[in-house]
């Protein structure tokens, strides 16, 4: 079941509901990225992360990957909004 539509969602939210193609391209995108071995490593990491602090499947906060490899917990627009061009 997909989850519930956010009342007032933020700019890419709102840009993708209102173009079709447009998400489907993103998503068939994703979808090579997240199958890359790196990156399944770096989720696995963050799920496991968020196992132990107890969030996992709540909501809230992210996990996010320090500089130094550490990792803490973030605001998810601001940790999703990183190291992305600015228009």
């Amino acid at each position: 079941m997909a989850p519930p539509k956010v009342k007032n969602p933020k700019k890419s939210a709102k840009y993708y509901r209102e173009n079709p193609e447009a998400r489907r391209k993103k998503a068939a995108t994703d979808k090579k990225v997240n199958a890359r071995p790196e990156q399944r490593k770096k989720r696995s990491e963050l799920s496991q992360w968020r196992r132990e602090q107890g969030i996992a499947g709540k909501g809230g906060p992210d996990g996010s990957h320090t500089k130094s490899g550490r990792i803490v917990r973030e605001n998810p627009s601001t940790n999703r909004a990183r190291n992305r061009g600015k228009k």
